[in-house]
């Protein structure tokens, strides 16, 4: 399997994920479990299997976690000489010279991309566009409604 790109501040929460799962989670799913079980017949018990279902989602979340961790490659970037290229990890301010619009946006995994908080996958276009770029640098995407122009602002090394 191949590395996973993976912010520091991204693996810190997938680690946090994965702790509330197993110590938190889990024990409460299996007293669920256990007190539907008293309940009688199981065929029937609607308790247990919710319970059974939650149960399997946790364990399937817990090895997906671990799988991803294992195969983690953590890049922190505030160790890396900012050389002024946006690489996975900078925190890059684009102008949109279609909409007049200045945007902020770190490049992260994509298990940490939540385009609220301006954090974008290292896989989206946007992103693979600003790859390699640097200020003053005009990355070209490609939209549904044609392609559109970021001018690349500023790259910060966070």
């Amino acid at each position: 399997m191949t590395n996973i790109p993976m912010t520091v501040a991204g693996a810190e929460s997938l680690r946090a994920e994965l702790q509330r799962l197993k110590s938190e989670d889990r024990p409460r799913i299996i007293q669920a479990i256990a007190d539907a079980r008293e309940h009688g017949d199981l065929k029937e018990n609607a308790e247990y299997h919710a319970a059974r279902e939650q149960q399997s989602f946790c364990e399937g979340r817990i090895q997906e976690i671990e799988a991803k961790l294992s195969n983690a490659q953590v890049i922190d970037v505030t160790k890396i000489p900012n050389n002024g290229k946006v690489i996975f990890g900078a925190t890059v301010t684009v102008f949109n010279t279609s909409s007049n619009e200045e945007v902020t946006y770190r490049i992260v995994g994509d298990d940490e991309a939540d385009i609220k908080k301006n954090l974008i996958s290292v896989n989206s276009p946007l992103a693979r566009a600003m790859i390699g770029k640097e200020v003053d640098d005009v990355a070209l995407v490609a939209t549904p409604s044609g392609e559109v122009e970021y001018e690349v602002v500023n790259v910060v090394y966070l």
